[in-house]
């Protein structure tokens, strides 16, 4: 991986997503907003909103399992993969859409709403344990014996490619940000943002102080286990940052944040009164960095917040 062209491979995702996946992605929206409008005192700061929730599968996850499935063959057993929800949510979407089967192992703490929307994509649903890493341990056994292909939620070439597409567009459309504020659980987002952007703008990694994967293995001086829990487990709950992101984000990210479940949930729930946005917690992370001043724009300042997911039950949001 040391000598990976990741923007070569981005470019080469982006070709084969655009030839191959008809109308399975979405362009998604940018809005550019005065901080202002956000509740934020930063004077001439602007905030670029990327509402990668409204992708199909209600997640920026849909981009690298897709390319991840196109990459390769897929035997007759199909495709098999582990999730907290929203991969597995994409992997099912892209199967169905490819027309083959799909089997998803979840852990306990994935909601039922992630859980119906499986089902009612076609995929077998297998709950195991209660955090990610046991549905992981499960769905590594099942591959071995079945042959099917395997997705991983976050940690595989194709699917880091595939989610750095998201930062090819977000500067295809708006130009290129001066920062860039992305939530981490295993690392496939920032790793195929930051493969993008590379040094070009700053991509800022942010965490729930319950599940800080990529702050305790800069800690430690590599990954490392961590206990994971709190309000956006069932997205953010790897325990362990990807082999991959490890490896892009000690070359091109400089800052690590953490944040508290009371200020992400304070965000969450601003994006719903305030913009009429139900998105998932782990989806509240970039404003709620704003909101509390964990990260402080500079005058003038272009930020980028990445909306990344929506498979929320919109009842739990309010």
């Amino acid at each position: 991986m040391t000598n990976t062209d990741w923007r070569s491979d981005i470019e080469s995702a982006s070709r084969r997503l655009g030839e191959r996946a008809g109308h399975f992605l979405r362009e998604t929206p940018l809005w550019k907003l005065p901080a202002a409008a956000l509740g934020v005192a930063a004077p001439g700061a602007e905030v670029w909103l990327k509402l990668e929730h409204m992708q199909v599968s209600g997640s920026f996850k849909a981009r690298g399992m897709m390319n991840r499935l196109l990459a390769n063959d897929i035997p007759a057993a199909g495709v098999i993969v582990a999730s907290g929800g929203n991969a597995g949510i994409a992997t099912a979407a892209a199967a169905k859409a490819l027309g083959v089967p799909c089997q998803v192992f979840l852990p306990g703490v994935s909601p039922e709403a992630k859980r119906a929307r499986l089902r009612a994509l076609g995929a077998e649903v297998v709950v195991v344990g209660e955090l990610y890493p046991d549905a992981l341990a499960a769905c590594l056994a099942r591959q071995k014996e079945t042959g099917a292909l395997l997705t991983h939620a976050y940690d595989q070439p194709e699917v880091v490619a595939g989610a750095g597409t998201l930062g090819r567009e977000i500067e295809a459309q708006g130009g290129l940000p001066d920062a860039v504020l992305v939530s981490v659980g295993g690392g496939g987002l920032i790793g195929g943002l930051a493969g993008w952007f590379e040094q070009r703008a700053r991509v800022v990694a942010l965490e729930p102080e319950k599940a800080p994967t990529l702050f305790r293995a800069r800690e430690a001086g590599e990954p490392v286990d961590v206990d994971v829990g709190g309000i956006a487990a069932d997205s953010l709950g790897a325990r362990r940052i990807g082999a991959i992101a490890w490896e892009i984000t000690q070359q091109q990210v400089r800052d690590a944040l953490l944040l508290s479940d009371d200020a992400i949930r304070a965000a969450q729930q601003w994006l719903w009164k305030e913009l009429k946005l139900a998105v998932e917690p782990a989806a509240a992370l970039p404003l709620a960095a704003l909101q509390t001043g964990a990260y402080v724009p500079r005058e003038g300042e272009k930020v980028c917040l990445i909306i990344c997911g929506a498979n929320v039950d919109p009842a739990t949001v309010a």
